[in-house]
């Protein structure tokens, strides 16, 4: 059976500690030698790109880089055409997508794994970084809690399903309208050990934690929102007053791009507790390690 990433919810507790295990060696064979990895890309990036580009290299692969307009989906083919023909000539299909729909339909027909480099719903191999670096700096996430201030989007959604797999505890501090719903907090809390609750106050969702993340507040594609957004986002912004409220040595992690003075402040992101670029490292090791998993590598 083909086994395909496009949420971390897909892989269980004890496969996400596999894929983080391998995400760690420096001796992963050469499972895609002589074959290419599709890399489809609906809307630009930098770390997506490179990570992805320079992992499929690492694993001895050919990584090709396909852009939107070069195959216009659901424009000259379905997606279900592309995808069939494309999974003749790749041994992984890996797309960045506006819409998760997409992702699920090319997994739906394919007969390779395909991966979900980011859509509107998720971010795996962004999580995956995530937990990794948190691990190497704080050590076991066990019963230890990791805080996510901001909108519940796609980056907050994968980040807590991986926390929760590894049994953290999650603190959610969203603004009410841009939080979690009371069907996605019962998932999330039924997918492993760890737990999510959510407060609609900054402070009180970091307090005590060992990691704060955030995320740019208006997403790309959605600019139009832009300052609506900001008024509703006022209060949290992560500060020194806020990062205060964590544990004493507690990190700070973005996904990156940020934009200083909106979701984070030059003071923190630039700060000595910040990791945002060990975390944007990790996602080359991140996919190395879910390319080897979903070629069987254990």
């Amino acid at each position: 059976m083909t086994r395909h990433l496009l949420d971390i919810a897909d892989l269980s507790a004890d496969e996400l500690r596999a894929v983080l295990d391998l995400a760690q060696r420096s001796d992963l064979p050469r499972v895609l030698e002589g074959q290419g990895v599709a890399l489809i890309f609906e809307k630009p990036s930098n770390r997506t790109r490179q990570s992805m580009e320079m992992a499929v290299v690492r694993l001895g692969g050919h990584p090709v880089y396909i852009r939107r307009e070069e195959i216009e989906l659901d424009v000259r083919e379905s997606v279900e055409d592309i995808t069939r023909v494309m999974a003749g000539y790749h041994a992984v299909l890996a797309a960045r997508t506006f819409s998760h729909g997409t992702v699920a339909r090319m997994a739906a027909v394919s007969v390779v794994p395909v991966v979900n480099l980011l859509s509107d719903h998720s971010h795996p191999l962004q999580a995956l970084a995530d937990v990794l670096t948190m691990q190497e700096i704080h050590g076991s996430l066990v019963s230890r809690t990791v805080a996510y201030v901001g909108d519940y989007n796609n980056v907050a959604r994968s980040l807590a399903e991986a926390c929760v797999l590894l049994g953290a505890h999650v603190a959610l501090g969203c603004p009410i309208g841009y939080d979690a719903s009371d069907d996605e907090l019962v998932r999330l809390n039924a997918l492993g050990t760890g737990t999510v609750t959510q407060l609609h106050d900054a402070a009180a969702a970091i307090a005590g934690a060992v990691a704060v993340h955030t995320d740019t507040w208006t997403p790309m594609g959605q600019e139009a929102e832009e300052r609506e957004r900001g008024a509703v986002f006022k209060g949290f912004t992560v500060d020194a007053a806020l990062m205060a409220m964590a544990q004493p040595g507690a990190g700070f992690y973005h996904c990156l791009p940020a934009h200083r003075g909106e979701e984070v402040t030059a003071e923190v992101i630039d700060g000595p507790h910040s990791h945002v670029f060990a975390q944007a490292h990790n996602r080359l090791n991140a996919a190395c390690g879910a390319l080897a998993f979903l070629k069987g590598v254990r």
